[in-house]
């Protein structure tokens, strides 16, 4: 997949305010600072397009990308993509929090055009509950994910690949098949052409699902 283009659309504090779903939808969360919006634009090639910053906890609404692209057949599509405020450890009060979970519920539960969600973990890190405890709620929800490890630019390669092996392996003592996983630096562009041509055959699937 080619990115042409990727604007701004618009920014929800529920799903019934996202836009109409007439378009895939792809998803992107994680734990606050794991390096969300750091990896949009990096998929995007438009490093303003989702805002960063060095203050955990800043997405607080359901932000609304649509992406121009083509296809590996040359077909030319037109996507949602989609940030999701974080979940872990900003620094907001319980009824905030409790608000963005449910927000966060709600969308992933009702959205009908959600296609995927990608769970952001942090690999210079050993697994972590919380993060964990997120996965087996989309398995109770029925909703689709693959894993993107970030930030593989600031611990050596020893260390990140011991990280993601320890996930993997936590994983597997509660789930039967493990879900796609991309090893990524938003620095270094690492893992930017494997999860493009992951999105091209999702997209390719749904629409020779559409045809039939």
């Amino acid at each position: 997949m080619v990115i042409k283009n990727a604007v701004y659309l618009i920014s929800s504090p529920d799903f019934e305010k996202c836009p109409t779903p007439d378009k895939p939808e792809f998803a992107f969360i994680g734990r606050s600072n794991v390096g969300k919006s750091s990896l949009i634009n990096m998929i995007c090639n438009n490093d303003k397009l989702a805002k960063t910053s060095a203050s955990p906890g800043k997405t607080q609404l359901i932000n609304h990308f649509e992406i121009a692209a083509s296809l590996s057949s040359g077909k030319l599509i037109k996507w949602n993509l989609v940030d999701l405020p974080g979940y872990g450890f900003a620094v907001v009060s319980q009824s905030s929090r409790r608000r963005w979970e449910q927000m966060i519920e709600n969308y992933l539960r009702k959205r009908e055009n959600l296609s995927m969600v990608f769970v952001l973990i942090d690999s210079r890190h050993s697994p972590q509950k919380i993060d964990l405890t997120f996965l087996e709620n989309l398995k109770i929800w029925k909703i689709p994910f693959s894993l993107v490890f970030t930030k593989s630019d600031k611990e050596t390669q020893k260390i990140v690949s011991k990280n993601v092996k320890e996930f993997l392996e936590a994983m597997k003592k509660t789930w039967q098949f493990l879900p796609p996983h991309f090893v990524t630096s938003a620095q270094k562009k690492t893992g930017k052409i494997k999860i493009l041509d992951y999105l091209d055959e999702m997209n390719t699937q749904l629409i020779e699902n559409n045809k039939n």
